[in-house]
């Protein structure tokens, strides 16, 4: 029997996880760590902190295992890792949630040209994104960027800490915004033009070939590792989402609405990110809501940290639809589709004094699931098919969210029966680049399963377009309000 070990390196912590070549979850381990906000809508993690939680996981899930193949990463996206010349960390990473590079975009914006950076990108200068991070640094820390040799992506900092080599694959490095992505390699242009000298950056492999090997980290030695690919391009994988037509929703610490595309298709408005996907020479459309999951996190922290998500499910259930005119809008964090506001903050709407806690729990997970709608609606604009809906992450374990998922969609919706999306998706791409598997798209059709699909409720889907009317309403009310307190 052949093993292949996926690693999942996320905002809240890293899971790895070994499978068998028939896509069975052996063992896993997850190790958490903390998120650092030194100012508000600032987001720093501490680059070791993955790496240890890598090391911790690694060694728990391979011990005793002869007969490893290969290993895949799965990463969160755009966050900027910066190595002295001797491969040491500069700074803190600012990762994906980070706002603070509103000025940069606007540079970016100014030397580019808006319409060409689209044209060569995909999308329009975010601050989320990592190449207007690397801005920042240059413009507010001019001795740090100065000592910087290599810009890395958050899992290529752990494939160089496992093997040495300066790494990226394609899906995760179109969201740095200096990739040309239709032609899937750095952006000579993009770079010239943001002054970005190009030897900072690493090689640009497919997801799923072969990188490095590990060494000198005391296990796993010689064991080859594949280029993997960002969080929800490995999630895609892991979820069979890797032919035109199917879709997914996931509902991590941001959800996400994901496409697969055959080709290159541009949203001109930017309200939504086209990237390279991790089959090779395919593309995805998708939206992003910011604070999703982190949404109902940071409730339950300070407002309910008695309660359990299953009992909180039990107890949004139990409250009508709509919310008793209740609405949340998920900003914590900004937002990106369909705004492009990083100004843009959390808000409870229409409280009154009959609400109680049960209630706020109801309209938060509205809330993003109305976000999560609004992505939808945007790949509908564009006459991106949508004919299969899954719902995958840890919002896609709760049977309730799904439930509101498919009402508001009114889609059928399904899910994965191993949920190991991203890990197992990592774990494919492994198994793709060793020989494990002639393909991506045949090793999905083989592995994966599903369960059986939720049928939308029509009553419940009126429902939800009444409250969803005025929630996308909201924000136009309330858009100079933000704008006015980020000045504050």
């Amino acid at each position: 029997m052949r093993y292949l070990i996926g690693i999942d390196i996320g905002t809240s912590g890293t899971k790895t996880v070994l499978f068998d070549e028939n896509g069975k979850n052996i063992r896993q381990k997850t190790v958490e760590y903390p998120m650092s906000q030194p100012k508000n809508g600032w987001a720093e993690q501490d680059p070791d902190d993955w790496y240890n939680a890598v090391l911790e996981t690694l060694k728990y899930v391979s011990e005793g295992v002869e007969g490893i193949s290969g290993i895949g990463f799965s990463g969160q996206m755009h966050g900027l890792v910066m190595l002295d010349g001797d491969g040491r960390v500069i700074r803190p990473s600012i990762i994906w949630c980070d706002q603070r590079t509103g000025k940069e975009c606007e540079e970016i914006t100014e030397r580019v040209g808006k319409e060409r950076l689209v044209e060569i990108t995909a999308n329009p200068a975010l601050t989320g994104f990592t190449a207007s991070k690397i801005l920042w640094v240059r413009n507010n820390e001019p001795e740090n960027y100065k000592k910087c040799k290599h810009i890395l992506l958050p899992k290529d900092y752990i494939r160089y800490r496992l093997t040495g080599e300066f790494a990226t694959d394609v899906s995760d490095a179109s969201g740095m915004q200096l990739l040309d992505v239709a032609k899937r390699d750095w952006s000579d242009e993009v770079l010239e033009k943001l002054d970005i000298d190009k030897s900072l950056l690493a090689r640009v492999y497919e997801s799923c070939e072969v990188t490095g090997y590990v060494k000198n980290i005391g296990i796993l030695e010689g064991v080859p590792v594949v280029a993997g690919a960002g969080d929800n391009a490995a999630a895609a994988v892991g979820s069979g989402t890797v032919t035109a037509g199917k879709a997914f929703t996931t509902i991590g610490t941001s959800g996400v609405v994901y496409a697969h595309t055959d080709a290159p298709v541009i949203d001109k408005a930017g309200r939504v990110h086209t990237f390279c996907c991790a089959v090779p020479n395919k593309w995805h459309v998708m939206g992003v809501t910011q604070g999703a999951g982190l949404s109902l996190k940071w409730f339950r922290s300070n407002f309910a940290p008695e309660l359990s998500y299953k009992e909180i499910d039990k107890i949004a259930e139990g409250v009508s639809i709509g919310a008793d005119k209740l609405l949340y809008l998920p900003y914590l964090m900004g937002e990106r589709t369909p705004h492009l506001d990083p100004n843009a903050r959390g808000t409870f709407v229409g409280i009154s004094a009959i609400h109680e806690k049960k209630h706020f729990l109801r309209a938060v997970m509205e809330g993003v699931s109305y976000s999560l709608r609004d992505c939808l609606e945007v790949l509908y604009e564009m006459g991106i098919p949508v004919s299969e809906m899954l719902a995958v992450g840890g919002g896609g374990t709760s049977a309730f969210w799904r439930r509101m998922l498919c009402d508001l969609y009114n889609m059928q919706t399904k899910t994965i029966v191993a949920g190991e999306g991203a890990c197992l998706g990592a774990a494919i791409l492994a198994g793709v680049g060793t020989g494990v598997y002639p393909s991506v798209e045949e090793a999905c059709d083989s592995i994966i399963s599903y369960s059986d699909p939720e049928i939308p409720s029509e009553s419940a889907h009126a429902e939800y377009e009444k409250s969803y009317a005025v929630y996308r309403n909201v924000y136009k009310g309330l858009k100079d309000t933000f704008s006015a307190l980020s000045e504050l």
